[in-house]
């Protein structure tokens, strides 16, 4: 049942976003939440983790340092391209670029097992690119909108540390020390992240419910291209530089698929609440987007099989 929830997380994300853009009034003021719940989902990251987990990057380090390089190269400057097209306003383009600088999202994880990717390689490479997101994500959003607007790079890296690596690093221990004790728990987890995603994206369309209508078709469009843009970008250069399909299909996932979560909280604490708008439609699209390509590359696997 907990995994029928987690993955029906696109309807209820859609449903709920419904209701909060129909009465803003109960959503609106519960911006507050957004921080605590996105620490909630990364200690629940962390607890799903283990040591082990990490040191399965020894195995595959130059395809693991490829991907973490692709993850923060490819989707900031296809946020930057997608800006500069679409002529986005100034908030809506911050939030899309502080989008684009963020890590790879938990959802990576489950597409990778529906699309037959290899899901192992997938969680490490979500692990190294959020732990070094203290780093990156707010380096990265100086380099790209900086000279714009004022970036509080150090305020960054602190709210980094404290919603991301802090969390992840507790979750972590606690499943360390306490493994046997929460195995049951640790199942639960997932759900408890869909469902705190799907808070945090009704809120954030709740604040913004009167700009939706002026401003959402081209939020939409500007996240469907940097998806897009991701998927195929993280995918076709994984081929060229001659990775295997499973690798490929893997990279371009995670590549694709961003923590939307955190650039929402990000956007909210340090810029406005326009701003945090691309990532809660980015955290509905990505999700379906992700689901197709899945549908698809593990329809094409079940058709190799037979054809050997």
């Amino acid at each position: 049942m907990l995994k029928k929830f987690t993955s029906l997380f696109p309807l209820w994300a859609v449903l709920l976003s419904a209701v909060a853009y129909a009465y803003p009034e109960y959503f609106a003021p519960h911006q507050g939440l957004i921080v605590p719940i996105l620490s909630l989902i990364m200690l629940g990251m962390g607890v799903t983790l283990s040591v082990n987990s990490f040191l399965a990057v020894l195995k595959k380090p130059s395809v693991v340092l490829l991907g973490t390089l692709m993850q923060y190269t490819v989707m900031p400057f296809a946020a930057w391209i997608v800006c500069t097209v679409l002529k986005l306003p100034p908030d809506l383009a911050i939030g899309v670029i502080v989008l684009g600088c963020c890590p790879g999202g938990t959802a990576s994880n489950l597409i990778s097992y529906l699309a037959k990717a290899d899901v192992a390689l997938s969680i490490v490479l979500t692990s190294v690119s959020t732990l070094l997101a203290f780093l990156a994500t707010p380096f990265l959003t100086w380099i790209f909108i900086g000279q714009t607007v004022e970036v509080d790079v150090t305020g960054m890296l602190v709210s980094v540390v404290n919603m991301v690596i802090v969390p992840v690093v507790l979750g972590l221990a606690i499943n360390y020390f306490f493994e046997k004790r929460i195995s049951m728990v640790r199942e639960v987890f997932p759900a408890i992240s869909a469902a705190a995603i799907v808070i945090i994206v009704a809120i954030i369309i709740g604040t913004n419910s009167a700009n939706l209508e002026q401003s959402g078709p081209l939020v939409l469009l500007a996240v469907i291209l940097h998806n897009g843009l991701g998927l195929a970008g993280g995918y076709w250069i994984s081929k060229a530089l001659k990775l295997s399909e499973i690798e490929a299909r893997t990279i371009a996932i995670e590549v694709g698929m961003q923590n939307s979560g955190l650039s929402v909280a990000l956007a909210i604490k340090h810029f406005t609440a326009a701003a945090a708008l691309p990532g809660a439609i980015f955290s509905i699209w990505h999700n379906l987007s992700g689901a197709l390509l899945a549908g698809h590359w593990s329809k094409q696997s079940a058709q190799a099989a037979d054809n050997k």
